[in-house]
């Protein structure tokens, strides 16, 4: 653990260098690039150094950290923040994915970053300033643009895709001469010092991957997608609450000084002579003057679009004073003094309060031509009665222009932001949730794989082990828990192993002491229990190995056969040892007492299998006890059962037993010699025998000599 957390400390270290490294040289490169009015800005050269060496997260901290410090002497900056950050993502994808490089390679990276950074950047220029940052840059596109005619908005485009093909070009050199010079350690150090755990291996990490594959929606899948939403909707609820109190702010200053303009051009009206004015215009006595100060006024406020003196009644609203300037009269209509104007139906409902001389909110209006916010200030004459209101209007749309241009601001800044918090959100996950339940599931895969295999259960708790998750919370906790349960279980399996190992010796010890007993009854059987269990070993090794009955010749069925074997003859128990060991030839109805030492072996093992639950090795032991006397042709004892309607074991079980009955001296007969056998043998096959069990059984008459000569035959 010491240990562990000795090289995780290191590996940040390095880590927070690397990235104050990649952020230093960023940041300077771009000040140069700045201040000496260079067409390249290099702000990614350490964003694709960094991603290279450190994974996408570290480089988009750089990303982001670089322009939010070159706002310092470049404003415009974090306008590009996001462009920076999908080039650290890029780059450590095409990484991870491409990891053997080529020229090949290195050019598509340089081709694809650059059309899509230098696509975005000039799409954001042409947005923001209608035009490229760069001062001489900007010069030799005007040249192009007039010269040929081309689009303002292609030229911007294509000078960005090459000047930021070329930069992605030196971002990339410099990133891979500092990856060349850097050690596998260090570099591994870096990139895995985020890990709450050992790194996986590349067979483990593909075996990862293919496991989330087979999922519908894996923890990382979901853990994204949730980070995705989250940071989404937070970003439009922290813009659009922004943007509101920023609208609403500026529409509040521009009523605020619509207000006071009305206010002071109320102060220099004379209300007595509003009716003078209405009637007489410009020749009545002091109406120049007025708008004189009217105009004054109106040029001293610059948010103020509109500014006019007008009375009401049911149907009208008649001018005094519309003040603008004079050049402006081929664009807007200039009101004379007691020209009307048919009220319009925004102001229908404020007209009572109007026509009462009182004070009115401002009223919003937005008509085809024109969004407007108007600001009233009645005025009164000396007697107190309204006479007038001076009016102010404010423009709504530029305050929307603005507003556009604000949101499209906000968004880019946002928008960098917003990957970062993403992308924090993802490491942070990964590191402690997602990498190490994927390692934990990974690891719990091969315990089950594993099966019952003892010695690959083992490797596979020690594989378990070397994860070494260190998350400090519940992840930890879950993983020290599988990894006991796990090792608890391997060691139960293996005392369960050892206690059915002693068990299986222990039957496998009293069946050959049951057959024993059965075989000295018998005087001239010697050693026949032991070479018939070899010879049906042989056999049936040979029908595995030449691929005969492959769904029936399992594993398992192979080795109840053999352990089975010397029970074969057990039913012989019930014999008589008259008949038994008769010296001379068996009467026929001798003859038909010792067959019923098939049925009779029958009876015995099905009291074994009824009483011993499970041990299914002892069905085969019925079978080859029951039928070993049966024929392939049907004239076999005691069912008459033909061809593989016979058990496959007693199959087998009849060419062994009578193999050894053919070789071995009896009272009743001499040894025959091993060619006359095996030429009997071959007689049955077809026959007598299955001519598969036959085949097999031949082919392998070097281990059945050498099984002969093992317990002492003449042969």
């Amino acid at each position: 653990m010491k240990g562990y957390s000795r090289r995780s400390r290191r590996g940040s270290m390095l880590r927070a260098l690397a990235v104050f490294i990649g952020v230093s040289v960023s940041v300077a490169l771009s000040f140069i690039a700045y201040h000496y009015n260079f067409p390249i800005y290099p702000d990614t050269v350490g964003t694709v150094g960094v991603s290279l060496i450190g994974g996408a997260f570290p480089g988009i901290v750089v990303a982001v950290a670089t322009d939010l410090i070159c706002t310092a002497f470049n404003p415009n900056a974090l306008y590009f923040c996001f462009i920076n950050t999908l080039t650290a993502i890029f780059t450590a994808w095409y990484i991870r994915k491409k990891s053997h490089y080529n020229l090949k390679r290195y050019v598509l990276f340089v081709l694809i970053s650059g059309f899509v950074a230098g696509g975005l950047s000039g799409l954001v220029q042409w947005g923001l300033f209608n035009d490229v940052q760069n001062s001489s840059l900007s010069a030799f596109n005007s040249a192009i643009k007039n010269n040929y005619g081309i689009p303002n908005i292609v030229v911007i485009l294509i000078s960005n895709i090459l000047l930021n093909i070329i930069e992605k070009s030196l971002s990339l050199g410099i990133g891979l001469l500092v990856h060349r010079f850097l050690t596998d350690k260090i570099k591994k150090q870096i990139r895995n010092s985020a890990l709450r755990q050992n790194p996986l291996s590349i067979e483990r990490i593909k075996f990862v991957d293919s496991a989330n594959a087979r999922t519908s929606l894996s923890v990382k899948g979901r853990t994204s997608l949730m980070l995705l939403v989250v940071a989404l909707t937070l970003m439009i609820i922290m813009g659009s609450i922004g943007i509101g109190l920023y609208f609403n702010n500026a529409k509040k200053e521009k009523t605020e000084h619509a207000l006071a303009t009305v206010q002071s051009a109320s102060d220099v009206i004379d209300g007595d002579k509003i009716r003078t004015f209405i009637q007489e215009g410009k020749k009545a006595e002091g109406y120049e003057e007025t708008y004189k100060l009217l105009y004054y006024i109106w040029k001293s406020s610059p948010n103020v679009q509109y500014l006019y003196v007008v009375t009401f009644d049911e149907e009208y609203a008649t001018y005094v004073f519309d003040v603008r300037d004079e050049s402006n009269r081929k664009r807007f209509k200039i009101y004379k003094p007691g020209e009307k104007v048919a009220i319009n139906e925004e102001f229908r409902e404020h007209l009572p309060q109007l026509l009462a001389g009182k004070d009115i909110k401002p009223i919003e209006t937005n008509t085809d031509w024109s969004w407007l916010l108007a600001v009233y200030k009645p005025v009164y004459d000396s007697e107190g009665r309204c006479v007038c209101y001076v009016g102010a209007d404010v423009s709504m749309e530029y305050i929307a222009d603005y507003m556009k241009d604000f949101i499209i601001r906000v968004f880019l800044v946002l928008s960098g932001f917003f990957v970062l918090i993403v992308a924090f959100g993802l490491w942070n996950t990964g590191v402690y949730i997602v990498y190490p339940l994927d390692s934990i599931m990974t690891g719990i895969e091969e315990f089950i794989k594993a099966g019952t295999d003892q010695r690959q259960l083992d490797d596979a708790v020690k594989k378990m082990r070397t994860i070494n998750i260190h998350t400090a919370d519940e992840v930890e906790k879950l993983y020290q828990a599988i990894c006991d349960m796990a090792s608890n279980q391997v060691e139960q399996m293996r005392s369960v192993r050892r206690l059915s190992e002693n068990t299986a010796k222990m039957q496998d010890g009293l069946i050959i002491t049951m057959a024993d007993l059965v075989e000295n009854r018998d005087s001239d059987t010697g050693a026949h229990i032991q070479k018939t269990s070899e010879y049906v070993r042989i056999i049936v090794e040979g029908l595995k190995k030449k691929g005969y009955y492959t769904e029936k010749i399992t594993p398992k069925f192979m080795s109840d056969v053999v352990r089975s074997a010397p029970l074969h003859d057990v039913g012989k128990i019930n014999i008589s040892d008259n008949i038994l060991n008769k010296p001379g030839k068996l009467t026929d109805e001798e003859y038909e007492i010792m067959k019923t030492h098939t049925t009779a072996g029958k009876m015995i093992m099905e009291k074994a299998i009824s009483t011993v639950e499970g041990e299914n090795y002892l069905r085969e032991a019925k079978n080859m006890a029951a039928y070993h006397h049966e024929r392939w042709d049907g004239k076999g004892y005691p069912e008459g059962l033909h061809g593989e309607v016979i058990p496959l074991s007693a199959r087998i079980m009849a060419v062994a037993d009578v193999f050894d009955a053919l070789t071995s001296k009896r009272v009743y007969k001499p040894a025959f010699s091993l060619e006359k056998a095996i030429s009997l043998i071959k007689e049955g096959a077809g026959t007598q025998f299955d001519e598969k069990c036959v085949e097999v059984f031949i082919d392998s008459l070097a281990e059945v000599k050498a099984v002969m000569t093992r317990y002492n035959e003449d042969h």
